[in-house]
């Protein structure tokens, strides 16, 4: 096979030995409409090519007034201006503001030129016909948007592989680009392996368990932008596993296979990884735990993972060596993604030196601390899971955390990168 089956790697080690049999990037570009591109990643910087707004504008209901006619206004001694006329959204104003002129605005309304503030129209009052008083006074810029203030021409308003959100997609609108150069979404062979699974809409006789990890990772793809294509439950049969393997490395752009990663009579995975192309089998174990049976491989220049069958370990495979792919393309370029949360440790936690371990915490607030409680189990129960809100990394060197240490709580839902 290449390699001795649980001569462990760390990850680090892994990445790099992955890395140096795969492209640069395995994704490819392609040109989507605006509205198709939420949860897509830049494949470019995108640079402003205009102002916003690009006209002042008031952000109030009010009067646009020059500002230095409104200094020392009070309610005991008020300012007096004549009104000109009203500025709606949506039309340019026809008058220059003079001095001791107001002219009604709307929020959102283009302030007409001479004015550079405007007055709410809580602080002013009636005081005849044409005229208003200004109850107090207003500095220049108050209660208004410059034309560049909210973004700038020439301004990189987004990096390259910036992963879209909604607020994203209206911003990008909001300076025309209506039209975005995008990573297409890596299409992902999920393959799940044991003679004891079977589907969630059986009932499991004894011995048997429902397949849980096609459905985790299914979703988990999903989440981070690709696009997973399910290839169901596969007895453990060398030949069965093999035909449904090449299948998947045939049809898609990247294979996980969840179980048979284990050492024993059944361990068919790493097998078949090798015999399926070259150069097959890259590595067989990792230095973590949850996760150490996860081998990987590449054939014909595609990526192939047999992560464990406990959940919750091959969440931590996938995280740790799938994710990456699907965020960045690859292992050379990656970034911290979204900020862990700081937390202080609820209890002390024990590590054997040598090896990653991650715990899954629970965060809740205190005296003002915000404190992550370890959630406990073994890697084969399904509670903690879905209990936690995070988890807390334990470097390889360390030897355990103590109670009260301050950690980074890498929260689910978020743009991590373990």
């Amino acid at each position: 096979m290449g390699e001795e089956l649980f001569n462990v790697l760390t990850v680090q080690e892994a990445r790099e030995k992955m890395a140096s049999c795969l492209p640069a990037d395995l994704r490819r570009i392609t040109r989507k409409s605006l509205l198709d591109c939420l949860g897509m990643r830049l494949a470019h910087p995108v640079v402003a090519r205009e102002d916003v707004p690009g006209f002042m504008r008031s952000t109030v209901d009010g009067y646009a007034v020059r500002a230095e006619d409104t200094f020392g206004a009070s309610e005991g001694l008020p300012a007096f201006f004549t009104v000109t006329g009203e500025v709606r959204p949506g039309v340019a104003p026809e008058r220059v503001i003079a001095p001791g002129e107001a002219m009604r605005v709307a929020t959102g309304a283009m302030l007409p030129p001479g004015a550079d503030a405007a007055v709410m129209v809580e602080y002013t009052e009636e005081a005849g016909e044409g005229c208003i008083e200004v109850l107090r006074p207003v500095g220049p810029g108050e209660n208004i948007l410059r034309p560049d203030e909210d973004i700038k021409a020439g301004e990189e308003v987004f990096p390259g592989n910036h992963l879209l959100r909604p607020q994203d997609i209206g911003y990008l609108a909001s300076i025309g680009e209506v039209e975005l150069d995008v990573f297409a979404p890596l299409r992902v062979g999920i393959i799940s392996t044991g003679d004891e699974l079977v589907p969630p809409e059986e009932k499991p006789r004894p011995g048997e368990v429902r397949d849980i990890n096609s459905y985790t990772l299914y979703s988990m793809v999903r989440a981070l932008g690709g696009a997973p294509v399910l290839y169901g439950v596969v007895r453990d049969d060398t030949g069965l596993l093999e035909n449904r393997l090449r299948e998947a490395c045939r049809e898609t752009d990247l294979v996980v296979i969840s179980g048979g990663s284990s050492v024993g009579t059944r361990d068919h995975t790493a097998g078949c990884i090798a015999a399926l192309g070259e150069p097959g089998l890259i590595f067989h174990g990792l230095a973590v735990r949850p996760g150490k049976p996860t081998l990987g491989g590449v054939v014909d220049g595609k990526p192939v993972f047999g992560l464990p069958g406990h959940p919750a370990a091959a969440l931590i495979s996938f995280d740790l060596l799938v994710s990456p792919l699907l965020k960045f393309g690859g292992y050379h370029s990656l970034s911290e993604g979204a900020s862990p949360v700081k937390a202080v440790l609820a209890r002390s936690l024990g590590s054997a030196p040598g090896r990653e371990e991650y715990f899954r915490v629970k965060l809740r607030r205190d005296q003002g601390r915000i404190w992550a409680d370890p959630i406990l189990g073994k890697s084969g129960l399904l509670t903690p899971m879905v209990e936690a809100d995070g988890i807390v990394r334990i470097p390889l060197e360390s030897e355990g955390l103590a109670q009260e240490a301050e950690v980074d709580v890498y929260l689910f839902g978020t743009d991590y990168v373990l």
